[in-house]
């Protein structure tokens, strides 16, 4: 108890120790969320908490840091891509994914389940977000799974879970803050989110194949589709399916860059939506213009916020000394990436995956730079681990995207999630130990 004490009495008295320092910034930022503040507010009191008690210096920092954070070029893409991902949730670009997905594979063996898998991969490379996916996705799917058959909490799962594969698979507003932070080229990390996106894609679909096996004749199956019926679907998703090759095929060819693509593709929704489909009026993109202004100033505060503790635990060194028991230096790439991958995946469960981008990212770029460990590797794995947070207990967002979309308690929508968790933490270890799962498609591409 004197022990206790007397670290206490370090804390109060401002004792420069990196543990005391520590201790201190996490207790603040506990309570503050424990009294339901936003995460930015933590943040911010515990820069400031460490730059007025601690170090004395000028909180002048604060703002010139803020701005720094978000003042990189690369940040442009950001909102253009969350502006085309609300046109297009907005419209018929979901139906018309999900249409052409139905009509090839619907009718066979774990078909519906396959298509809900394939479907969400596709409006991942449209919008980029896991909780537009589910909503988008999720709506149509669910009734249809829940009619031929299948149990709620395995079709609520397999939604929340699929819908992650969007944060990898190109554009991925995660992989745009990674690249902003770790000064890592975005167009290598989009196009090595592909390979990693798909093979993930590939091992849900056949997790979903072999539950209906086992599920027998419980599942029915939906009636084959005509070839007249399959080639209107075709041509009704033509649209939609042009978006990722707009991005996708434009970054890879060097013909434009992430931030020119962004801009393509805002042009591209609002051509498609309002022009061809006619789905939208002008208060609909009006209303997708402020949703995107709202959530953009959300994601801009928070990377301010973020660069400036960022900068101030690095100015304590706080995270080299946190991190020295863990004898990382001179450490094999396999035991370095395990690291990273656990601490964002804990950091995930319980807080939002950007706030834990933001806070952790800094830390462990110059680990990963004298280690010699390629950033676009690293890239993919922490935006692995920020798309396996988000739908892992106990604070997932995605868990309580579907809880309010589908109106359905917290344990029956995670209890058929541990199958999923699974494939993920396998996908883990193989992107650990099979590098080029994530490296082939860029090393191709020549960047």
């Amino acid at each position: 108890m004197p022990g206790f004490l007397d670290f206490l009495g370090d804390v109060i008295a401002g004792e420069l120790d990196i543990y005391v320092i520590t201790f201190a910034l996490v207790v603040a930022m506990v309570v503050l969320l424990f009294l339901s503040y936003p995460m930015v507010v933590p943040l911010a009191v515990a820069t400031l908490i460490g730059l007025v008690h601690f170090s004395q210096s000028d909180t002048g920092v604060i703002i010139q840091q803020m701005v720094t954070g978000i003042s990189p070029n690369a940040l442009i893409a950001v909102p253009m891509f969350i502006f085309a991902a609300d046109i297009m949730a907005r419209g018929h670009t979901a139906n018309n994914l999900l249409g052409l997905i139905e009509a090839f594979v619907g009718h066979r063996r774990a078909g519906l389940p396959i298509t809900a898998c394939i479907s969400c991969t596709l409006f991942g490379s449209v919008s980029g977000s896991t909780q537009a996916t589910v909503v988008s996705i999720g709506q149509i799917m669910r009734p249809k799974l829940l009619k031929a058959g299948y149990k709620d909490s395995f079709v609520m799962a397999l939604i929340i879970n699929a819908s992650d594969i969007a944060f990898l698979i190109p554009p991925s507003i995660g992989m745009i803050l990674y690249g902003t932070l770790a000064n890592t080229s975005v167009g290598e990390l989009f196009i090595a989110g592909i390979g990693p996106g798909v093979v993930l894609a590939l091992m849900f679909s056949v997790y979903c194949y072999f539950y209906s096996v086992l599920q027998g004749d419980l599942i029915a199956r939906v009636p084959k589709k005509s070839g007249a019926e399959r080639r209107a679907a075709f041509r009704k998703a033509i649209l939609p399916l042009g978006f990722p090759v707009l991005i996708v095929g434009g970054i890879y060819t060097g013909a434009v860059t992430p931030t020119e693509a962004a801009s393509f593709s805002v042009l591209y929704a609002l051509i498609v939506e309002c022009v061809i489909y006619r789905e939208l009026k002008l208060n609909d993109v009006l209303d997708s213009a402020l949703s995107t202004g709202l959530i953009t100033a959300v994601v801009f505060i928070l990377v301010g916020i973020g660069q400036a503790f960022s900068w101030y635990i690095s100015f304590e060194q706080i995270p080299q000394g946190l991190l020295e028991p863990l004898n990382l230096e001179g450490a094999s790439q396999e035991y370095i990436l395990f690291i990273i991958a656990l601490c964002f995946f804990v950091g995930c469960m319980f807080v939002d995956s950007l706030v834990v981008l933001v806070i952790l990212t800094p830390i462990f770029v110059p680990i990963v730079d004298a280690s010699g460990i390629d950033p676009v590797l690293v890239g993919v794995m922490v935006t692995l681990q920020m798309a396996i947070g988000s739908a892992t207990p106990p604070f997932g967002c995605d868990i309580f995207t579907a809880i309010a979309i589908f109106n359905r308690p917290y344990l029956e929508v995670i209890r058929g999630t541990l199958p999923f968790f699974a494939i993920l933490a396998l996908m883990t270890a193989m992107l650990i130990h099979f590098p080029g799962i994530a490296l082939f498609l860029r090393d191709l591409a020549a960047f």
